[in-house]
């Protein structure tokens, strides 16, 4: 089967799809504290999530990273986990993970590692108890560490994704990263996203540009580029007194689009191209008008041709320029 190959030769290896935009955290940056979420008919099942994602397995995809919302809140989500993981039997997916907020980690952690996931991301932006509950609205920190416990006790490896807040987490830089290096986990740095109905007053004031923060790093440390690439956003540093790898996405200050592999699925079957812009392609209609595969595909490739080169987020000239309305929780964190 021909593989997917965007107009800029880019071929299309990466998916992450959103299994619900339901969460039982109310995160700040990401939603509002009384959210509207989708009625349920609107979100596609367990079973049309399979077909979809084994379709995309089909035409070369081999990195699936399932997000939400909070992807372990979804009723009987292990059910799909169990069966989409017959694609790591085969071979046909290199790499099945996860990207959670950790509230439900304690409870599935052995599972998801039993089945052949290896690794997870825990988006974790303070190690506070009472930040924590603030920039949350309803977390609770021991919960979530008891579940990065579990993780790392099942054999998953822990990457920890911080989002950037100024004059929120700005002096937990260096705790945050000796936290990570006694507990053997990669950290990544994630600039602030113009996303959802924030106004652009709160995302300026939330704005932490991660070059300011790599300063801050190399007056403490030695910093070491890395080449490695995934084809996705984060560019690498290696701390040479610790050994650490640290990540950072720049959406705002780089466009990391040259070597874009990926796609996007959420929960309702709305496949976007790209992040940071708002044409997308209706999957949904073509998954329930019929059991054969074939309109998906056809409906999978012409959308993949109108994938474009890059994004546009910019905070420069103090607007939000670029910014887009649906909110993180509803295409994937």
């Amino acid at each position: 089967m021909t593989p997917l190959i965007d107009p800029f030769a880019r071929p299309i290896s990466y998916l992450r799809v959103s299994v619900t935009d339901r969460c039982d955290f109310r995160c700040t940056y990401c939603m509002a504290e009384h959210m509207q979420f989708l009625p349920k008919k609107d979100l596609l099942t367990l079973e049309e999530l399979d077909r979809l994602c084994t379709t995309f397995i089909h035409l070369g995809v081999e990195k699936l990273r399932i997000t939400g919302g909070e992807p372990l809140v979804r009723r009987d989500i292990m059910t799909f986990f169990k069966s989409i993981s017959r694609h790591l039997e085969t071979g046909a997916l290199k790499e099945l993970t996860l990207t959670t907020n950790g509230s439900q980690l304690a409870r599935f952690a052995a599972d998801l590692a039993a089945l052949g996931m290896r690794r997870v991301n825990v988006s974790l932006d303070t190690l506070d108890p009472a930040k924590f509950q603030e920039i949350t609205r309803w977390g609770r920190l021991p919960q979530v560490m008891d579940g990065i416990r579990a993780a790392t006790a099942a054999g998953l490896r822990v990457k920890i994704n911080t989002v950037a807040l100024k004059g929120f987490n700005e002096d937990e830089l260096f705790p945050l990263l000796d936290w990570c290096a006694n507990e053997g986990h990669d950290l990544t740095f994630i600039e602030v996203m113009p996303m959802g109905e924030m106004g652009e007053e709160m995302r300026l004031d939330q704005y932490w540009p991660l070059k300011d923060l790599r300063i801050r790093l190399a007056e403490r440390f030695t910093l070491t580029e890395l080449a490695e690439r995934t084809g996705g956003p984060a560019r690498y540093v290696r701390i040479e007194e610790t050994g650490q790898k640290i990540g950072f996405i720049t959406p705002l200050t780089h466009n990391f689009c040259e070597s874009c592999n990926r796609v996007r699925v959420t929960c309702t079957g709305e496949l976007f191209m790209c992040l940071g812009q708002e044409d997308n392609a209706d999957l949904r209609a073509p998954l329930r008008a019929s059991s054969d595969d074939a309109p998906l595909e056809t409906a999978i490739r012409a959308a993949i041709a109108r994938k474009p080169k890059g994004h546009d987020f910019d905070y420069s000239r103090q607007k939000v320029k670029g910014q887009v309305s649906r909110h993180m929780s509803h295409t994937g964190g």
